[in-house]
């Protein structure tokens, strides 16, 4: 891995290079023919987005949001939405831990690394405005989006629960209504991989009905080999189709029947432990089993003990249906209607090694109904949107815990197996208004508010299967039938109130400055790594108390910003800076005794931030792309009353950093292209990016060994689209230096001292070829 210091001089370098690279092939520049034209227009193209739930220009939005269109994504490379790591400020969003499938997504270091199902993310995921509930399945491919809207900050009037760090909504493609479209590409790379996209769209009948079929097959070989068997781990094997039906029965009414299904069959997804693994000895106490780094410096090579096909199996599928209903110039209803169900079954080895310590299946049944009303209106002063929501999910899991390597007995060894079944119904209800009111045509306030109520319920129960008799049959059912006073409640409701208030200023038609206030709620639940009653007994007041669940969390996020197009459009700058005071983290502490996983509501953090964005057009053949994300993030209490003192920022005292995990102090990123016209020909565009990512920890209590010290990754691209515009020729290289780079962790120090940490790709080449007419 590359030193700290290191990373920024390379940084350095990198900027320099790309922003020299055209100057040579500036005198190249020719008349431009259809295919220049056409980027031309693509490039020019106002960018419009839906953040505020009605389309406006991303200019005139007193929001932090980024928008990111199909060719920037081509651009940057990206198949799934890990590719836009580091591409907005302050945006940490990576491959989940031991998953091929789960999205680790941090906004302005809030967010939730855990896929278990008792615990919500914290960054909401928007398709088509239908709201993911899980992070599982969530690692969404790129193939038919017309835009990605990344909205920084908390979202709670809009958006609703679960978006105290932000949102990212996917837009897709509509189907056109009077042109048949078709376009195809087909990209081969490192490792074997195969990447086919496909898209059609054809209208049925004109002006009145139209289809859209798309679909995406994604196939590498693995990353990472077990040297003790030759076994590849760390692959990728995912097919995604989607169609979307469009009518228009009347000129007022538009009707969008979308469905889609995601298939994946991967292997394991390993990790290396960075830890010494341990064995524990009911006798003579712990001994180390596996030693940190067992294979030595990472090299892409790591072991299991699984040994025959276990891997990952994933089915998910959704339909939606949208209305959107004119009723006057001024006036239009939307209904959106939608139900998803997710089977994800997926082995995870997470202690990563020969040792059978924290090896687990987990096999998932989620099923979500969504139904979402808005009324909105647009007159010349007065704007906004009124809206009904309710979401019920219903999600079971069955869990088997394999640990044969994790306690002998005098030296023998004993036999452990944990069996779970646990299932939980949450229900929510909400109500709300945003409005804009124009004093003048440059001064405008915005406020709005949401109520939200939630009803949650849980049942788990845990058994031990085991050689040994003191640990065989061991259950644990919640709520339960256990004495009293231990009288353990399955079921809770949660209420929030969630509201928002900006004033925006236009000193002139292409610039906007604005100040703004919002809140943010994610719910509260239940602790579903509960086996015992010791994972539920929290020091409250220096008395041991049982506590069945944890609170919601929540963040206050004040925020100042500007925003404007400046020289006819070919200079676009953005900067905001803000103060987040979050409270009631919610967060699983490691550490303590064996086996014990405690949720508590950690305390508060406070954060405080700038982020900068610039598109420049220093020519009309030239691109530059910046962005710059800083972040001061601290723990003002970190509080685990299971150890003293109660006030701690860090529970385990190994190192008091008081630093949350997934928050980078600076994020940057400078991405360049420059397109050569060859005539009649077609175009030659040399493009390129860079990615810096400042030190962060991987886990909540700021663990050494699970810290990422900060990388660079460079990419380059060149691509050749002919003159008619029908067909493109695209090479690139990602993570040109080779880096080594850490991108999740696994901290589970309760059970053998697991600490395990995941590495990003290294570097790869690939070509593709693509079609549209």
């Amino acid at each position: 891995m590359i030193a700290h210091a290191r990373s920024r001089q390379i940084l350095l370098a990198s900027v320099s290079l790309m922003a020299a690279m055209p100057v040579a092939a500036q005198q190249a520049t020719t008349a431009a023919i259809s295919a220049e034209a056409a980027n031309d227009a693509v490039e020019a193209a106002e960018i419009v987005v839906s953040a505020r739930r009605r389309d406006e220009r991303l200019i005139d939005v007193p929001v932090a949001v980024t928008a990111f269109s199909p060719l920037e994504l081509q651009k940057l490379q990206a198949v799934d939405l890990s590719g836009l790591q580091g591409a907005a400020p302050n945006l940490n969003i990576v491959q989940g831990r031991g998953s091929a499938s789960s999205a680790n997504v941090f906004i302005r270091g809030i967010g939730q690394p855990d896929a278990l199902q008792t615990f919500d993310p914290a960054v909401g995921i928007y398709v088509d405005g239908v709201y993911f509930s899980r992070i599982q399945g969530a690692l969404l491919g790129l193939y038919d989006v017309e835009r990605i809207e990344v909205l920084r900050g908390p979202q709670g009037t809009l958006y609703g629960k679960n978006t105290t760090g932000g949102a990212i909504s996917i837009v897709s493609r509509k189907p056109d209504f009077n042109r048949t479209k078709v376009e195809a590409s087909a990209l081969y790379g490192s490792f074997n991989q195969l990447l086919l996209n496909g898209y059609a769209s054809a209208p049925l009948v004109a002006d009145r009905v139209a289809l859209s079929l798309a679909a995406q097959y994604d196939k590498r070989d693995g990353l990472v080999t077990d040297p003790r068997t030759g076994r590849e781990y760390n692959d990728r094997d995912s097919l995604t189709v989607r169609g979307i039906l469009r009518a228009k029965p009347v000129e007022s009414l538009e009707i969008l029947v979308s469905g889609d299904y995601n298939r994946q069959r991967n292997a394991l997804t390993l990790g290396y432990p960075t830890a010494p693994l341990l064995q524990t000895d009911f006798v003579t106490g712990p001994r180390t089993l596996v030693p940190a780094q067992p294979l030595g410096p990472y090299s892409f090579q790591a072991s299991t003990s699984f040994r025959g096909d276990e891997g990952q199996r994933l089915d998910h599928w959704g339909v939606s249906v949208t209305a959107n209903w004119q009723l006057s110039d001024a006036v239009t209803l939307s209904s959106i209607t939608a139900w998803r169900k997710l089977d994800p079954d997926f082995f995870i080895d997470i202690d990563a090694s020969q040792a059978e310590l924290g090896d687990v299946f987990v096999g998932v049944n989620q099923r979500q109904f969504s139904q979402e009303v808005q009324l909105k209106w647009n007159s010349d002063r007065f704007s906004g949107v009124f809206g009904l929501f309710y979401l019920n999910e219903n999600i079971m899991s069955h869990q088997e815990a394999y640990a044969d390597d994790l306690f002998t007995l005098f030296g023998g060894p004993i036999t452990f197996t944990r069996l779970i079944d646990d299932a939980q119904n949450t229900k929510s209800y909400a109500a709300f208004g945003q409005a804009t009111y124009k004093f003048t045509d440059r001064l405008s306030i915005t406020g709005g508010l949401r109520y939200t109520h939630e009803e949650r319920t849980y049942d788990r129960f845990t058994t031990t299967l085991s050689s040994f008799a003191a640990l065989n049959g061991i259950n644990f059912r919640f709520p339960g039938n256990l004495a009293p006073p231990l009288n353990l409640d399955n079921s809770a409701e949660f209420d929030a109130w969630t509201p928002s208030l900006t004033v925006s200023f236009k000193p002139s038609d292409d610039t906007t400055l604005y100040a703004s206030a919002s809140r943010g709620f994610k719910s509260g639940g239940f602790n579903g790594r509960a086996n015992s009653v010791a994972d539920l007994t929290l020091v409250v007041g220096g008395v041991p108390t049982v506590v069945t669940r944890f609170n919601p969390e929540t963040v206050w996020t004040y925020e100042t910003g500007a925003k404007g197009s400046f020289l006819d459009g070919r200079v676009y700058l953005s900067g905001n800076v803000f103060y987040s005071d979050f409270r009631d983290f919610q967060a699983r502490v490691g550490g303590g005794a064996v086996g014990v996983f405690p949720v508590v509501n950690a305390g508060r953090l406070g954060i405080w931030g700038v982020e900068l964005e610039a598109v420049v057009k220093p020519t009309r053949f030239w691109n530059v792309r910046a962005s710059l994300g800083y972040l001061d993030a601290k723990y003002n209490e970190f509080n685990d009353g299971r150890r003293a003192p109660a006030f701690s920022c860090n529970p385990t005292g190994n190192q008091v950093t008081c630093e949350p995990a997934f928050a980078p102090p600076i994020s940057f990123t400078l991405a360049t292209d420059y397109r050569i016209p060859m005539g009649d020909t077609g175009t030659l565009t040399f493009g390129g990016d860079a990615r810096f990512i400042d030190k962060h920890f991987l886990s909540v209590d700021n663990r050494p060994n699970l810290t990422e010290p900060g990388y660079l990754l460079a990419n380059a691209f060149i691509r050749f689209d002919a003159g008619n515009g029908r067909w493109y020729l695209q090479g690139g290289v990602k993570n040109i230096t080779d880096t080594l780079y850490r991108t999740d962790g696994q901290e589970f120090s309760a059970v053998g001292n697991i600490q395990t940490v995941y590495f990003g790709d290294p570097r790869t080449f690939n070509a593709m070829v693509g079609f549209r007419f």
